[in-house]
């Protein structure tokens, strides 16, 4: 008896093998377009990935080149001009990017020119304000004196992260834009009212209350634009043009700290809590008006130190 493969069984084991290696074909034919279609996902993820990353630092780009704010009507000059019983110069608002416009002094008419930087949240700000609230009153109601308020924000780091001076003077530019008559009262409100330094500051709500208090026409505007910082930016440029400098008609070369009181165009440098000493400066200034050769300053009348 012979024992071994039939013809037949030896062409089924080819055939098999024929179908195994025709299997393994299609399945390295099916991983090569595995890979291909990984690699297409792979590199559409990475340009995905390198737009939104490209997107993002244009996003940071834009952002960090912050566009000036156009700022409150009636301080086109960035500050507001109080003249007789209050009232305020009228001007249009500062277009974004433009420079401010000084306001034009009459030298012949004998009005005192006086012009005061302020920070709402400055301690001596505040000193300067409790010692010569009640001289300043009177000579803008008589028409003596025109008075130029320049709100700054210097001390937002001392609010606890509130931005308090930022806030304070935004809510006066509020004022200032629809309710420029007023701005004078809520001027003085503001110090009557202002916050220890190193505090959280007033609210919003307190400081939409103070201009309620005040008497501002149009509140409710007030009030939005307190709420949503209207001239927030606008705040920021005009710090930033003041500490830069230089003072138009003063000889004051640039804004370094609050206050900074002017008159006739010379910087007082007295004591800002001596109501007698600024009062000196003041009569003195009268009749020596700044112009582009003055060097010098009228000195204050001595006093005791307090």
């Amino acid at each position: 008896m012979t024992y071994g493969t039939s013809g037949g069984d030896r062409q089924s084991k080819n055939e098999r093998r024929e179908a195994a290696r025709e299997k393994a074909k299609q399945l390295r034919e099916s991983q090569r377009k595995k890979d291909r279609r990984s690699k297409v996902v792979l590199q559409g993820s990475v340009i995905i990935a390198s737009l939104a990353i490209l997107a993002v630092v244009a996003l940071v780009i834009v952002n960090s080149v912050k566009t000036p704010g156009p700022g409150p009507r009636n301080m086109l000059s960035d500050g507001i001009l109080i003249g007789q019983d209050f009232t305020a110069t009228p001007t249009a608002g500062l277009k974004a990017g433009a420079d401010p416009v000084p306001n034009e002094r009459d030298e012949e008419s004998g009005v005192i020119s006086i012009q005061m930087y302020v920070d709402y949240f400055c301690p001596v700000c505040g000193d300067f304000e409790k010692a010569n609230e009640d001289q300043l009153t009177t000579w803008i109601e008589s028409g003596a004196a025109t008075v130029e308020i320049f709100p700054m924000a210097i001390l937002d780091r001392l609010s606890q992260g509130t931005k308090y001076a930022t806030r304070a003077a935004n809510a006066a530019a509020c004022v200032a834009d629809t309710s420029p008559d007023q701005y004078y009262d809520f001027h003085n409100i503001l110090f009557a009212n202002q916050p220890k330094e190193g505090s959280a500051g007033l609210t919003d709500d307190e400081l939409i209350a103070l201009t309620a208090e005040a008497k501002v026409s149009s509140p409710r505007i007030v009030a939005d634009c307190i709420e949503d910082q209207k001239f927030k930016k606008w705040v920021e440029d005009a710090r930033s043009r003041a500490q830069t400098g230089p003072i138009a008609n003063s000889n004051v070369e640039k804004i370094a700290g609050t206050p900074t009181v002017i008159v006739n165009g010379l910087k007082y440098t007295g004591a800002l809590d001596d109501a007698k000493a600024f009062s000196s400066f003041v009569i003195q200034a009268e009749n020596t008006n700044f112009n582009e050769k003055s060097t010098s300053t009228p000195t204050p009348t001595p006093v005791p130190a307090q």
